[in-house]
């Protein structure tokens, strides 16, 4: 049962590609003014084809939302990294070396100068 779950999984997200890709020829034919009908009636197949698995999917227990591929493409899996505080010693050459560049520093360096 799991497994044929997982298989529809596959197959869904296999069809999902394959729309995406189909509605991108779709969009190059329409701005390059060509006929797009063909590949708009296969798109239509593949919807059909994709609502018939959901179901199927459904039926099978598959309740958890599917993410698209949109979602799917934007989820991080890169370890998370915390950045290193600031010592206590570079906190206190910052604060020095903001002071110095303050207005009241400048005066007192043309002043001597």
């Amino acid at each position: 049962m799991d497994n044929r779950l997982n298989e529809l999984r596959r197959k869904i997200s296999g069809l999902r590609l394959q729309m995406l890709d189909m509605e991108a020829s779709i969009r190059d034919q329409v701005n390059h003014d060509r006929d797009c009908t063909d590949s708009a009636l296969r798109l239509m197949g593949l919807r059909q084809e994709l609502t018939v698995l959901v179901r199927e999917w459904s039926l099978l227990g598959g309740g958890e939302r599917l993410p698209t591929i949109h979602e799917r493409l934007r989820e991080n899996y890169r370890a998370v990294q915390k950045r290193k505080a600031p010592s206590k010693q570079e906190r206190e050459k910052r604060r020095l070396r903001g002071g110095e560049r303050g207005s009241a520093a400048h005066k007192v360096r043309r002043q001597a100068g």
